[in-house]
């Protein structure tokens, strides 16, 4: 039998494309040394990299590095879908980058560098077909970021919030490998799909205490990542302290990888009867507290903060059908996964939209500020203003915000159909908490102004807002399309 295996470089291309773009940035710094041919450099690396994930994933499943009928790399819908996402996500940020790094703080070069970094390990992680790969994919998304939080120099703010943010994913990055670990000696075997076979076949291997174990570390490990209550105390304030573009980061690609991560997991190879129960109570206490607290912010981007804590309980709510035998059939448990990918899409791409229009009304180089220093903005910038008030209308789910609106009524649709109606109505009460600091928000950007007028904003940034927009708005009325490829 021959050890060379053939490996399948088609089904590898959007990870050497994205890999290729953060060395090809690295040269650029290096060889032209202008900020310009930097970020140009990145930009088109970047779109490369959502054009091929496109191109893979438009054909059938693609699996290599197998053993058997066990693969390391599996790229169907799915992970084309979390590789686009992942790609325009660092395309806006990089658009929105642009006041940030004229302000001369922070180097371009290695700003640019980390972004890539971190696409590549989104682009990897939406195809791990193992605990390795998977873990691998996530903490190459994660570590550019601790950087990327303190890399303006002179900033107090942003060095704590990178040592916070930095302190808590070591921990969680802890808990996740020793939970693979024990699960790995209780099965002896890391592919998910392989792993979910074995421990649905042995009853006595979920008798074990040492497989609960495993499986709790893991979730509570991911449930880090994604923000998730009682996990969730570094999120507000590394928010707060990174810059605004980073910030953005954060809050849509970060949150993204913890939830493809957890889904895979969850999906492919933990026990529903161990994960189901701890999802529900983690969805109720996220989406709970984070709406409570976010309702006392004073401080736009700590709001914003918690919101996002708070939409990762609608994220995780379908996931936690999976606690009743009427949410463990197979139809109620492809709605609830697709639930969860399409909610995702959803709130990142109106995330992002939130976070450009704050960047374009805020001082360059400048935080989020309150409340009261966006009084008024929208009248100043009508446009601005108006892109603004839609994102948070989308993210209350409300109309006009129509993909803001279908997510939270696909999360409930999938809850009714898995017989958890009691969680369903949990959703629905807090999306009308939410509703308060949302609307205030947006009224807030149309009160009476009362301060200096704004600079008129960058224009990378306002066609990074409008492209959010326009997107989140096509989709809004062609929501189903996202929904079938998070199904797949």
């Amino acid at each position: 039998m021959s050890l060379v295996q053939s490996v399948d470089h088609v089904a590898l291309l959007p990870a050497y494309l994205a890999g290729g773009t953060a060395v090809l940035v690295l040269l650029a710094d290096l060889l032209v040394a202008r900020a310009a041919a930097t970020v140009a450099v990145a930009a088109v690396g970047t779109a490369a990299t959502a054009l091929g994930a496109a191109l893979v994933g438009a054909g059938n499943e693609r699996r290599t590095f197998c053993v058997g009928a066990d693969c390391s790399w599996v790229y169907g819908g799915r992970a084309a879908l979390v590789a686009v996402v992942f790609a325009l996500l660092t395309l806006g940020v990089l658009a929105i980058s642009g006041p940030l790094l004229r302000a001369g703080r922070t180097p371009v070069g290695e700003y640019c560098f980390l972004l890539a970094c971190a696409l590549a390990g989104g682009v990897v992680l939406g195809a791990a077909g193992d605990l390795i790969t998977l873990i691998v994919a996530l903490e190459t998304l994660t570590l550019p970021l601790y950087v990327l939080v303190g890399l303006r120099r002179g900033s107090l703010a942003g060095a704590e919030a990178a040592v916070t943010f930095f302190v808590v994913s070591v921990v969680a990055t802890t808990l996740t490998l020793l939970g693979a670990a024990l699960l790995y000696a209780v099965t002896g075997v890391l592919h998910l799909d392989r792993l979910g076979a074995t421990l649905a076949a042995r009853d006595d291997l979920l008798d074990l205490p040492l497989t609960t174990v495993a499986v709790a570390l893991v979730v509570a490990g991911l449930a880090f990542k994604v923000a998730a209550v009682p996990f969730h105390a570094w999120a507000p304030a590394t928010y707060d302290g990174a810059p605004l573009p980073v910030a953005a980061y954060l809050s849509t690609a970060s949150k993204l990888g913890g939830v493809v991560a957890l889904l895979a997991v969850v999906q492919r190879a933990l026990p529903p009867t161990v994960t189901g129960p701890v999802l529900a109570l983690l969805a109720v206490l996220t989406m709970t507290v984070g709406n409570l607290v976010a309702l006392r912010q004073q401080r736009t981007v700590r709001l914003l903060a918690w919101s996002s804590v708070a939409q990762a309980g609608y994220i995780l709510a379908p996931l936690g059908a999976l606690a009743l035998a009427g949410g463990r059939t197979a139809d109620a448990r492809t709605a609830a996964y697709a639930a969860a990918v399409a909610y995702a899409v959803f709130f990142v791409l109106l995330e992002l939209a939130a976070f450009a229009a704050l960047v374009a009304l805020r001082p360059a180089d400048g935080d989020g500020g309150t409340l009261d220093d966006l009084r008024g903005a929208a009248r100043r910038h009508p446009w601005v203003g108006g892109a603004f008030a839609l994102a948070l209308i989308g993210l209350a789910g409300l109309p006009p915000g129509l993909a803001g609106l279908f997510a939270k009524v696909t999360v409930v649709r999938a809850l009714l159909a898995g017989q958890s109606g009691w969680l369903a109505l949990v959703v629905a009460v807090n999306a009308v908490v939410g509703l308060a600091y949302y609307l205030r928000l947006a009224a807030t950007l149309y009160a009476a102004p009362d301060g200096p007028v704004p600079a008129r904003p960058a224009r990378l940034v306002a066609l990074a807002l409008g492209a959010a927009t326009v997107l989140a708005v096509v989709i809004g009325f062609a929501p189903q399309l996202v929904l079938d490829v998070a199904a797949r």
